[in-house]
């Protein structure tokens, strides 16, 4: 053999060498993508695409591996690439659409999303292209939670804080303290384990913090949820029973729901549910407020996505029965996961199938008529959801503290978790009633203006005279009532220093019959007020006496008036109504000494503190100004011939 026919054998042979090396470097990546371990698959594609083998293939791959590590930014980046290929399977348009929502990159999504549907794609009907305005409403919203710090999370994956008398359960990867760390493989993180600390905690939490018991194995631990007793546990744990690991026939270990019993302070008689299998994942219980439902994530045969939420029956003795998916209102195409059930009954749960603002986001569903039945379901909004993975949702029982996690920029680690308080939705209601007979008035108009005398809202009455009006906290109020034949009617009010527990303030109001040949719109019978704990007239409310008697005895001779006397919620009841019946009383000799007729005051009552203005009841922190707005005598026009 020649030098220049060796030379061809030799690179020849380099050549099958090399390219023997990336086929074996490409199934070792695939294996490892098979297997859930991302990161080093990741690692692998790279130097496939650095080597320029199967370039399109790796690219692709390298794509997903980021977008399974919930690494949009990175994610999107590859996509991008990847879109531009020849023959691409459509389904990358989907996911490079949702890797450009995670980065909040929401009208490049859209076009890559209605390139998906362009091409043949099937979208879930609750997608979020069905809304255009969805991200502008959902940033648009009034901020009903906000965010409170946390000082247990680590730099590893922390999730899943449930609150039970006093302590917090987390899962996390943390193991600080401990010598030897096991990894897993997905993420090359430590297991999950679950932690318990005191709420509030402001130190550090380390391995000593772990539950104790036997809830704790060498994979996977966690999350938690306890029943009101404090006695059984019902957790998430990798298919791990009696020192033995078990695989399914794709050679991965699936998530099942254990049981454990409280026995003096120790977490113990591990119990795997009937409901569990070694061929599917059963994971993130979660109970209802009396203990009698479970509700879990699945992959299970009959599920409508990547993973749903189902329910069962708990029996009296433990038994599960009545085995239910939740149905196409919850579950999409995609994945749901971490139920939770507040005090109301409302489910929570995260989800990337319904319209979101990023990756998974938290829901709440919104029931029917039926208490039973879900008819819709609601985003949380900013600040629980970002464009990131935002997930385990919890409420305490009080209805305004919780937690939830997300790895949102701005943590210290993957996964934190994040407290919240809420700010519920304040309201006034009332009924607006006939002064003369006291029936309910339908169909009153309802206004209402803020301080600066502007129209804020308006609505009509139900048949029975109510309304409803949702307001915004520290802030002044009138809200007038009208009707045809009828005087209007309002209240001045504020729903300043209002316990964030109180959702409403009543203000009721009562129409006068208007005679068809009076006009009243010149008459103006302003309120009077007095000094604290007296009911003597002063000089100011005097005035305005003098104008009401100058109006009845000159302009509207005919006319009948009603007298309501008010008190502030200082003193106790019994004395209050005592001070309100002498305002009344005041109000009316007055009247009378300046040349009233006693046949033209229908009424002179007191109602103590049973009417107030504003939200200045006992054991609230008023101004003065505040408390004044209370102590007052109102005019009520009865008729006018």
């Amino acid at each position: 053999m020649n030098t220049k026919n060796y030379i061809l054998v030799c690179m020849a042979l380099m050549l099958s060498l090399s390219v023997f090396s990336q086929q074996r470097k490409q199934k070792r990546a695939d294996t490892l993508f098979n297997k859930f371990s991302f990161v080093k698959a990741s690692k692998l594609y790279r130097e496939l695409l650095q080597n320029n083998y199967n370039k399109n293939y790796a690219t692709r791959k390298l794509a997903d591996c980021y977008a399974l590590l919930r690494d949009p930014r990175n994610a999107s980046r590859f996509y991008k690439s990847v879109v531009k290929q020849k023959n691409v399977p459509v389904q990358y348009y989907y996911k490079y659409a949702q890797a450009l929502r995670g980065m909040k990159k929401y009208d490049e999504s859209q076009i890559w999303l209605k390139r998906f549907k362009d091409s043949g794609g099937v979208v879930n009907s609750d997608d979020f292209s069905k809304d255009i305005n969805f991200i502008t409403s959902v940033f648009g919203a009034k901020q009903q939670y906000f965010l409170d710090r946390i000082r247990f999370n680590s730099k590893y994956s922390d999730f899943g804080a449930f609150e039970q008398d006093g302590k917090v359960y987390f899962a996390s990867a943390r193991d600080e303290g401990t010598a030897i760390k096991r990894v897993y493989g997905w993420n090359e993180q430590p297991f999950l384990d679950v932690y318990v600390v005191k709420a509030g905690t402001r130190k550090n939490v380390d391995h000593s913090a772990k539950l104790p018991g036997d809830v704790n194995s060498i994979y996977h631990d966690g999350p938690v949820t306890i029943t009101k007793d404090g006695k059984t546990m019902y957790f998430s744990r990798n298919n791990f029973t009696e020192g033995l690991e078990v695989k399914d026939k794709k050679g991965l270990t699936n998530m099942k729901i254990y049981r454990a019993t409280l026995v003096d302070g120790l977490w113990t008689n591990i119990e795997d549910l009937p409901i569990n299998s070694d061929d599917f994942s059963t994971q993130h219980p979660a109970l209802n407020i009396d203990d009698t439902k479970l509700y879990f994530t699945s992959d299970r045969p009959g599920s409508i996505g990547g993973s749903d939420i189902w329910v069962m029956n708990i029996q009296p003795d433990g038994t599960l029965t009545d085995l239910e998916n939740l149905g196409d209102v919850i579950n999409t195409k995609d994945a749901e996961g971490f139920p939770f059930i507040n005090n109301e009954g409302v489910l929570f749960f995260s989800s990337d199938g319904h319209t979101g603002l990023g990756l998974l986001d938290i829901f709440a569903s919104i029931k029917g008529d039926d208490e039973d039945t879900i008819v819709d379901v609601i985003n949380l909004g900013v600040p629980v959801n970002s464009n990131k993975d935002d997930f385990s949702f919890f409420m305490n029982p009080n209805g305004i503290t919780g937690y939830f996690a997300s790895n949102r920029q701005g943590g210290r680690g993957s996964d934190d978790i994040y407290a919240y308080h809420r700010e519920l939705v304040l309201h006034v209601e009332g009924v607006v009633t006939d002064a003369i007979n006291t029936k309910p008035i339908a169909n009153a108009k309802i206004t209402l203006f803020n301080s600066d005398d502007e129209q804020v809202a308006y609505m009509v009455t139900d048949e029975n005279g109510f309304y409803q009006i949702n307001i915004d906290r520290n802030e002044n109020y009138k809200i007038v009532a009208s009707q045809e034949k009828y005087i209007d009617d309002y209240r001045n009010f504020d729903s300043k220093n209002i316990q964030t527990e109180l959702t409403n303030l009543t203000a009721n109001l009562l129409l006068n019959p208007v005679q068809d040949v009076v006009k009243l719109a010149e008459i103006d019978l302003n309120t009077i007020y007095f000094n604290y704990n007296s009911h003597a007239i002063r000089k100011d409310a005097a005035i305005e006496l003098d104008k009401i008697v100058n109006l009845m005895q000159n302009d509207y001779p005919e006319m009948v008036i009603r007298i309501e006397s008010h008190t502030d919620s200082r003193g106790n009841l019994s004395y209050n109504d005592k001070l309100s019946i002498d305002r009344a009383n005041a109000t009316y000799e007055y009247l009378i000494t300046k040349g009233i007729n006693p046949a033209r005051i229908t009424e002179h009552q007191g109602f103590g503190e049973r009417r107030l203005t504003n939200g200045c009841e006992d054991g609230q922190d008023c101004e003065e100004e505040q408390h004044q707005l209370n102590r007052r005598t109102q005019f009520i026009v009865v008729r006018m011939e």
